[in-house]
This record gives structure tokens, C-alpha cells and sequence, in this order.
């Protein structure tokens, strides 16, 4: 896997900013529909995913990052849950759910596979770097 310098390069976190834009605009019909709450805790699960991404990326330590991106995959949980709520209550069609669904399914499976990759990894990270055992 090629050296990532910054946490805008992981795919997981540009798939997050995409999936992040799209709930913003289901965010926005909710606030229409008087749905603050809901419409509130939509875009946090969404714009979770990406902030812990990020996060974990630049506190400079695997296990650090590690912990961030299972926090990250959660919140793809809880994000799907909402998903579920807003077609339930028809807020969505359809043909919405499924694609929101869908790309938030895809988003935690790549977060999964990552976590995998970072403990399979023997580097510490930047944090850790020079320190002896």
C-alpha cells in the first residue's frame, strides 16, 4: 500500500465526504418536514464517519487510528439505522434508501478492510516512532 500523507487521500474518508454531502440534503427536506432533531442527528452520524477518519489519521498512531476507524465503521451502523427510519417514515423513496443504503454498506465494509490492513501492520506511526519497546 502506497505511503498516505494526508487523511483527504484515504478513499474511506472521500467516500464519508460523499455520503456526507447526500445526507445533508435529506437533512434538508427533514428541516422542511420540521424533523430538526432527526435531520440533526443524520447529518452528525454522516459527518462522524469522515471526522473520525480524519482524526485518527492525524493522531500519528495505529492503535489510535485503529480505535477511530472502528468508532468511524459504528457510525456507519447508526447512519444505516436512520437510513431505515427516514424511508419508514417516507421521508425517502425507494430507489433513495436503496442507493443510501447501499453506499453507506459499501463505506463500512472499506472501513473493515482497512482496519484489518492497519493490524496487520507492524509500524507504530509517527507517535510511537523512536520510542524503545
Amino acid at each position: 500500500m502506497a505511503t498516505v500523507n494526508r487523511f483527504e487521500d484515504l478513499e474511506i474518508w472521500q467516500l464519508a465526504r460523499k455520503l456526507y454531502s447526500k445526507i445533508s440534503l435529506i437533512a434538508e427536506r427533514l428541516r422542511l418536514k420540521r424533523e430538526f432533531r432527526f435531520a440533526e442527528q443524520m447529518k452528525a452520524a454522516a459527518g462522524s464517519i469522515m471526522d473520525n477518519i480524519a482524526e485518527g489519521f492525524e493522531r500519528s498512531s495505529r492503535l489510535e487510528f485503529i480505535n477511530a476507524q472502528s468508532i468511524s465503521k459504528g457510525e456507519c451502523g447508526e447512519l444505516k439505522s436512520q437510513i431505515y427510519r427516514c424511508f419508514d417514515d417516507k421521508y425517502i423513496s425507494e430507489t433513495e434508501f436503496t442507493d443510501l443504503y447501499k453506499e453507506t454498506d459499501i463505506l463500512t465494509k472499506k472501513i473493515a478492510a482497512f482496519i484489518m490492513y492497519l493490524n496487520s501492520c507492524e509500524t507504530k506511526g509517527l507517535k510511537f516512532k523512536d520510542r524503545q519497546k
